[in-house]
C-alpha cells in the first residue's frame, strides 16, 4: 500500500500544478498578448477611470440617456453575478404584462413618438446583460434624449449612426449599438 501512496501523491502534485497553475496562466498570457483588451474585461475608460464594460450593460433611467435592453437579472438590473433569462416563455402572462408596462413606459417617458416600440427595448436578452441595442431601438429615442438634451435631432442622430457597428464580417449577426459607448459620446458633445 505504502508503495502506491507516494507515485500517487507525486502525480496529484504534478498534475494540479499542471492544470491549476501552469496551464491557466499560460492561457492567461497568450490571450493577454494576443487580445489584450478582451483578456482585461473589454472596459471602457472615461478621463483615466473605467466606467463599465463594453460586453456588459449599464441600468440607465434619466431621459437624457439611451436605455439598453431590460435586465432580467436579479436582485439588480445588469448583475453580472446573475447573469441568465428570465425563463419565461413566449404566452406567459408574466411577460406579457412585463412587456405591456415597458411600452406603457416608454410610451410615457416620450409622448409625442408614435413609431413602433422595438422589441429589444421590451425584453431581455437571453444573458440579461446585453449592452448593445438595435439601431431601430436607438432611433426610437433619439427625439426623447435630444429633447431632454436640447440638442438638434440631428446631433442626436449622427452620434447615433457614429456609434452603430455593422454585422461582424459583414455577414455575422445583426448591426448594433453599444448604449454605454453611445451615452459617453453624448456626455462628450455636452
Amino acid at each position: 500500500m505504502k508503495s502506491l501512496i507516494r507515485p500517487a501523491l507525486t502525480l496529484f502534485v504534478l498534475l494540479s500544478l499542471i492544470t491549476g497553475i501552469a496551464y491557466p496562466l499560460a492561457v492567461f498570457g497568450i490571450a493577454k498578448g494576443l487580445f489584450p483588451h478582451a483578456a482585461g474585461g473589454s472596459l471602457i475608460y472615461k478621463d483615466g477611470k473605467a466606467v463599465g464594460s463594453s460586453l456588459i450593460g449599464q441600468n440607465f433611467t434619466s431621459p437624457q440617456y439611451f436605455w439598453g435592453r431590460p435586465s432580467a437579472t436579479a436582485p439588480y438590473p445588469n448583475n453580472d453575478t446573475a447573469s441568465g433569462g428570465s425563463n419565461l416563455g413566449p404566452v406567459n402572462p408574466a411577460l406579457s404584462d412585463a412587456v405591456k408596462a415597458r411600452i406603457a413606459a416608454l410610451r410615457q417617458a416620450d409622448p409625442t413618438n408614435s413609431k413602433p416600440v422595438p422589441i429589444d427595448l421590451v425584453t431581455a436578452s437571453a444573458s440579461g446583460l446585453d449592452p448593445d441595442i438595435s439601431p431601430a431601438a436607438a432611433d426610437y429615442q433619439v427625439g426623447r434624449v435630444a429633447t431632454a438634451r436640447k440638442l438638434p435631432v440631428a446631433t442626436v442622430q449622427q452620434l447615433v449612426d457614429q456609434n452603430t457597428q455593422p454585422r461582424k464580417f459583414w455577414i455575422l449577426g445583426e448591426a448594433r449599438v453599444n448604449v454605454l459607448s453611445l451615452n459617453l459620446a453624448l456626455d462628450a458633445i455636452h
